[in-house]
């Protein structure tokens, strides 16, 4: 059985998309039709089957799905383990990235890749669901997950533990509140996570909780481009605190959600009892040196008071 083809099935069970499969591992939809179609050849049976828009597994292609990722992320730690031979003065090492939390990762890059420059750090951009799948895997030895996360399943390193504020556009109601309870927020259009991201199902569990299901107007992965929607009118936001900090003060009101806060709790994850290479370990070291404790807090605390009309100490 060919692992290439192993690779691309896995892959396109995960996108639930042959193109966008394709598109992920950088080859063409035709060639990952072709491989799926020699793996169901050599096995002897179907292992996907079509039903409308759903991609559904036979009882072949669950077997072949869940064996196969452990297949893959044992070659993945052979590889990680042969290319660890020796020192620190050359390899790769690849980290997932959350679109929401990509600052937090930037003082341990710069500090990494001063002491290490011969390391090459690959860096892949997922939501926090996706990399919790691709730890699993074996296709990254690090990355940004959203806790709570499985004790059982991954050791992490806390990065920054913050609160999710309402980002509103200057000039409304919001601008007399100190805080916002989260049910007032029921009428109002939302700028929303996109659905691969963890948040997602943090801010539609808050709300459910509170008695609605909140209006969506648009998604995004990136916390920029949700606040120059909320700055053009189309909504409102939900937003970390720190990216609040960010926002001009004269053209945003940021405050506080409260009954119930909702918690932005990053973390550095790795799977539990997996293989850790040379730069994986020498990572965690740099990060444990770089983020001591909660990296936001002081600033954020500070900035909080000027965005809700509190005297600075």
């Amino acid at each position: 059985m060919e692992l290439r083809a192993l690779r691309y099935f896995v892959e396109v069970v995960r996108q639930q998309s042959f193109t966008v499969a394709a598109e992920r591992m950088f080859v063409t939809q035709p060639t990952i039709s072709k491989m799926v179609k020699a793996l169901e050849d050599e096995i002897g049976a179907p292992l996907l089957l079509r039903e409308g828009r759903q991609m559904m597994l036979t009882d072949e292609g669950r077997i072949v799905f869940q064996r196969g990722q452990e297949v893959l992320a044992a070659q993945a730690q052979l590889q990680a383990e042969l290319d660890d031979v020796g020192t620190l003065g050359r390899g790769e090492l690849a980290i997932g990235i959350p679109p929401m939390g990509g600052s937090l990762f930037t003082p341990v890059i710069a500090e990494f890749r001063r002491r290490y420059p011969k390391i090459e750090l690959k860096l892949f951009e997922h939501g926090s669901r996706a990399i919790e799948a691709a730890l699993i895997a074996g296709e990254l030895e690090l990355g940004g997950v959203l806790q709570p996360v499985d004790p059982n399943t991954f050791d992490v390193l806390p990065m920054t533990n913050q609160k999710l504020w309402v980002v509103t556009r200057k000039g409304l109601r919001w601008d007399d509140m100190k805080s916002v309870a989260l049910a007032d927020l029921a009428r109002e259009p939302f700028v929303f996570y996109n659905e691969s991201l963890a948040l997602n199902d943090v801010v539609t569990d808050a709300c459910r909780q509170v008695g609605f299901t909140p209006q969506i107007v648009g998604r995004s992965s990136h916390w920029d481009f949700m606040a120059a929607l909320v700055h053009a009118g189309v909504g409102i936001a939900l937003l970390p605190s720190p990216y609040c900090n960010r926002l001009e003060a004269t053209h945003f009101t940021c405050r506080p959600v409260v009954e119930p806060e909702i918690p932005w709790d990053m973390a550095l994850g790795w799977r539990k009892n997996g293989y850790l290479s040379h730069a994986a370990r020498a990572w965690i070291a740099v990060a444990r040196e770089t983020l001591p404790g909660q990296p936001y807090e002081d600033f954020a605390y500070t900035r909080s008071r000027r965005l809700t009309g509190e005297p600075e100490d």
